[in-house]
């Protein structure tokens, strides 16, 4: 097979999400921090900053269930910078003390969500803001308009799934869409406003990172939660029941994460009603996630040559099935919208091949996972001596555990093939691990900051299948300066990496 051509420069990166990062209010966010975050990642010669995606969580508070496609996570938005723009006073930004090392989501959301609503207050005598808020609103009504109706009612209807409204609602007949619109006409205006903050700060995160010279790599869920704006603006787009509820859902058969597989719960596109409109809904989303990133990795990419459905009575992802998706027709459509697709195609998993067909079929970087490529094969595909250049090399990801928690958790046999392969890697294999993706052809070579400071399990971002007790870890400040960053900027260099200078 004929090598691929390269799509993204040789160049290197940092996986951190923004709830990560150090910060004095519970959670990082996208102020002053971030832009030093931005700053350090100069220092190191880094052109990349990967981040998972930005929308408001769901259930587990994972990033990857999110009440919608296109809005914003509210608590990612900086006090710091509401000071600034004369929303918030001083004495509002004490807002006590937090864990330095994890997120308290719960106490976190009421904490922010204090500080939006005296913000909102506010905003009536801040006049500077009123044209901008205005313009936004008209500019992003495709989306924004259903999505603040949505949370309005949400805050309406406490602990309800959507599904369970009143059913005039449920089916979103006009006439009571019309009362709820009147009826929550506060409670829609505070949550756009909200979005509105969030994507202000967004792109003025976006302006400040490349003007130094760094790129935004973002994170694309495939699937929506079921308990979505968008699943309830266009249920004519998903495989729904009568009563709105899905009739099977997503997941992946058992696999490296779980042998009972992992069922997702989200419902599943209705792939001929999209195809009605030259799935104008996937353009709009890819659009919307390429104003706040430079680059996106879409997840579970497979799922657009087939995805697993899953019986939605069903406990486990066991009993599901693989049903063809129309990933070429609509890949194809959003090229000819679009005129370029920048993306990284996370195609882990089972790999058929008509998921590498696609792939290929529109040049898109593909993903190595180094954490994956000990089972003792040297032809396995994880391996750097296999890689193409066409592709974005991790010593792991969000959803594996850090690579010395990994390592010191392998068996005498794997880690004796490990220590082959890798020279010394024994010692520091987080390390030695990243010299080997560095080291590699592949054009992109992405680290998580966790190994990067070679911290164990404690510092694990996710692990796949736990419903519960993920994505709380949170660096401090003496992390996001350590002096490994430094000594990361001199193996990019060495293994011309480093963006070139003028």
């Amino acid at each position: 097979m004929a090598p691929e051509q390269s799509t993204i420069p040789r160049s290197a990166g940092i996986l951190l999400h923004v709830t990560s990062l150090p910060g004095p209010h519970g959670i990082g966010d996208l102020g002053p921090v971030a832009h030093q975050w931005v700053d350090t990642l100069a220092d190191a010669k880094q052109t990349w900053w990967q981040i998972l995606p930005l929308g408001p969580p769901g259930a587990g508070d994972s990033p990857y269930q999110c009440f919608s496609a296109f809005a914003g996570n509210p608590m990612l938005i900086s006090p710091e910078l509401l000071r600034k723009d004369g929303l918030l006073t001083r004495g509002d930004l004490d807002t006590g003390r937090f864990p330095v090392d994890r997120v308290d989501f719960a106490r976190v959301r009421q904490v922010k969500g204090d500080l939006l609503s005296r913000a909102y207050e506010r905003f009536t005598h801040v006049r500077a803001l009123h044209t901008p808020f205005e313009k936004f609103r008209r500019e992003q009504a495709d989306w924004l308009d259903d999505f603040s109706l949505f949370m309005a009612l949400r805050d309406a209807y406490p602990d309800q799934s959507w599904t369970d409204w009143p059913k005039e609602l449920v089916l979103r007949k006009s006439a009571a869409l019309k009362r709820a619109r009147e009826e929550f006409r506060d409670g829609i205006a505070r949550h756009a406003f909200t979005q509105f903050l969030f994507y202000r700060q967004m792109a003025a995160l976006k302006r400040y990172a490349n003007g130094r010279g760094v790129r935004l790599i973002g994170d694309l869920p495939i699937f929506i939660s079921a308990e979505s704006a968008d699943v309830w603006a266009n249920p004519q787009l998903f495989k729904l029941d009568r009563h709105r509820r899905p009739t099977h859902v997503a997941g992946v058969p058992p696999d490296y994460f779980s042998e009972t597989g992992q069922r997702w719960g989200n419902p599943l596109y209705h792939w001929a009603a999209m195809a009605k409109d030259r799935y104008a809904w996937w353009v709009d989303r890819f659009r919307a996630t390429l104003e706040t990133v430079d680059l996106v990795r879409i997840d579970h990419f497979r799922g657009f040559a087939a995805a697993w459905h899953v019986p939605a009575h069903l406990p486990t992802a066991i009993g599901g099935r693989w049903v063809k998706a129309p990933g070429r027709e609509m890949f194809a459509a959003a090229r000819k919208a679009m005129g370029h697709l920048p993306f990284i195609a996370e195609d882990l998993g089972l790999i058929t091949p008509d998921v590498e067909e696609l792939r290929r079929a529109f040049n898109l970087p593909g993903m190595r996972v180094l954490q994956f490529g000990f089972g003792g094969s040297p032809h396995d595909p994880f391996l750097p001596h296999n890689y193409d250049r066409n592709t974005a090399v991790y010593t792991g990801t969000h959803d594996n555990d850090t690579t010395r928690g990994w390592y010191r958790g392998l068996d005498a046999k794997t880690k004796k093939t490990v220590r082959r392969y890798v020279p010394g890697g024994g010692g520091d294999v987080a390390w030695e691990l990243t010299r080997q993706a560095w080291a590699s052809v592949a054009d992109l070579a992405i680290v998580p900051l966790q190994d990067v400071l070679n911290l164990d399990s404690k510092a694990r971002m996710n692990t796949p299948g736990r419903p519960t007790g993920n994505w709380g870890w949170r660096a401090t400040d003496k992390m996001i300066k350590d002096r490994r960053l430094k000594e990361l900027g001199a193996l990019t260099e060495a293994y011309a990496r480093a963006p070139k200078t003028k």
